[in-house]
């Protein structure tokens, strides 16, 4: 399965943007679709993920209650919702696929592969 992310922009902090991945070639029927995001001198990190069957969504602490995880299976496309942005969200998110779920408390820092979507949040 190959993903592409798109939808970034420069936003102001409180305000809401989503970005989306677009899955093709897709020969996998059980997986999970992952957010990952690096920021200009940090490492890589999860952000959510979605089941793709289920839609069973999981997030990291920073962005619970404000991030929302979402795919439509008919468009073959998983969004993230952000909203009240801040400007510590502000990186390039990228999208990943997986047959096995991403831990939430583990470290992925070389897993913010392919071009990505730039996200700024201006405070």
């Amino acid at each position: 399965v190959q993903l592409q992310a798109s939808g970034g922009g420069l936003v102001q902090a409180g305000d809401s943007l989503r970005v989306s991945c677009a899955l093709s070639g897709r020969t996998l029927t059980s997986f999970h679709v992952g957010w990952f995001r690096q920021a200009p001198g940090k490492e890589c990190e999860l952000v959510a993920f979605i089941n793709w069957n289920s839609g069973n969504p999981v997030y990291v602490d920073s962005v619970e209650g404000r991030f929302t995880v979402s795919r439509d299976n008919a468009k073959n496309v998983v969004y993230l919702q952000m909203s009240s942005l801040k400007s510590e969200d502000t990186a390039v998110y990228y999208c990943q696929a997986s047959v096995d779920p991403w831990g939430r408390y583990n470290r992925y820092a070389h897993s913010c592969l392919g071009l990505g979507t730039q996200v700024t949040v201006s405070s």
